[in-house]
């Protein structure tokens, strides 16, 4: 019996092609840090991490040329100067490899759910059990370390209840106190929360290395979004009589020395909205206090529309690569009939 070559779907197509960028980008950062990092177990981690982030980009490929689809220009060794000095901590280093190993673990559970093509759900799979393993090593490292930043504890219920007023779905009352937050959203905030202090370390590390004054200040606006948000969810945690965990300071160094092209940092920096936006987007869903839910949404809001003026740069510098897409069937239609 013959067998035919099942093409790819446009969702496995869009999986490949942000996988390739994503890796490109992060062998980049992972190949500037092995080249500054100095703790051994630290770098035992982002050895790994890059060793993983190579193997995908030689198999995505592939992939690509056996399906006869352009291989994406993604990020090259131009973007990254490997004998910069060190810009960040080595904790720095471990807790971004962390954070990042959690944003992949969701990257590939929705790629492997999208996929149809049995080696292409077999890829992901493999990809979700290495990231895992990374989120594993980095995790056990940063407790060894005392830098794993834990969620805050709450007493353990005593017995199962049920909601018995609509007042438990509201956040906003002048005449009654609101109800204490619930395990699942002091766990979306402590998450935001961890996130944001990730994002406003990164912008003003990218701010400090820029040489153009409109990505410096593009960035230190992100930093201070960043920061206001993390205001906003601590107050919330506060006002619940919970302390939000603080994590040590494990930022960076004072160089201005640009280790990464400004094409870059822009792209990460949009990764990260695109992230963030989607853990409100989730945390609001997850949320049944009304004044939370409104929360994840006015500062998504903030978000996209910073992360829409980071394209708009990227645009005009012509750094802004296109996913695949369709053909515009009118456009063909009115170029066909110009030539009759």
């Amino acid at each position: 019996m013959t067998e035919h070559h099942i093409q790819l779907t446009s969702a496995e197509i869009a999986s490949i092609w942000a996988g390739y960028m994503n890796d490109s980008m992060s062998k980049c950062v992972l190949g500037y840090f092995l080249k500054t990092v100095e703790d051994v177990e630290i770098k035992a981690v982002v050895q790994y991490a890059f060793d993983l982030s190579s193997t995908h980009i030689k198999k995505l490929t592939t992939i690509f040329q056996e399906e006869q689809i352009p291989t994406p220009t993604g990020f090259t060794n131009s973007d990254v100067n490997l004998n910069a000095p060190s810009l960040f901590t080595d904790p720095f280093m471990l807790v971004y490899i962390n954070h990042m190993a959690k944003l992949g673990l969701l990257g590939y559970s929705g790629f492997v759910a999208m996929s149809a093509r049995d080696d292409m759900r077999a890829y992901y799979r493999e990809g979700l059990s290495k990231t895992s393993e990374l989120f594993e090593r980095s995790s056990k490292v940063l407790l060894s370390k005392g830098l794993f930043i834990k969620a805050p504890y709450i007493a353990y219920p005593t017995n199962t209840d049920y909601v018995d007023s609509k007042k438990y779905l509201s956040g906003f009352s002048l005449f009654s106190k609101q109800r204490p937050l619930n395990a699942v959203e002091i766990s979306h905030l402590f998450m935001n929360i961890q996130t944001n202090i990730m994002g406003s370390k990164l912008a003003q590390s990218f701010a400090q290395i820029s040489p153009r004054e409109n990505i410096q200040k593009w960035m230190l606006r992100g930093r201070d979004i960043s920061k206001k948000h993390v205001q906003v969810f601590s107050k919330i945690l506060l006002n619940n009589n919970i302390q939000p965990p603080v994590s040590s300071d494990i930022a960076i160094t004072d160089s201005t020395t640009p280790p990464f092209s400004d094409k870059l940092t822009l792209y990460h920096m949009g990764f990260m909205s695109t992230a963030g936006t989607g853990n409100y987007a989730t945390a609001a869903a997850a949320s049944q206090r009304s004044d939370l839910i409104f929360n994840y949404e006015r500062l998504s809001l903030e978000v996209a529309q910073y992360a829409k003026d980071g394209a708009d740069i990227m645009i005009s510098n012509e750094w802004l690569e296109q996913p695949p897409g369709t053909l515009d069937k009118d456009q063909l239609t009115n170029k066909k009939e110009l030539k009759n």
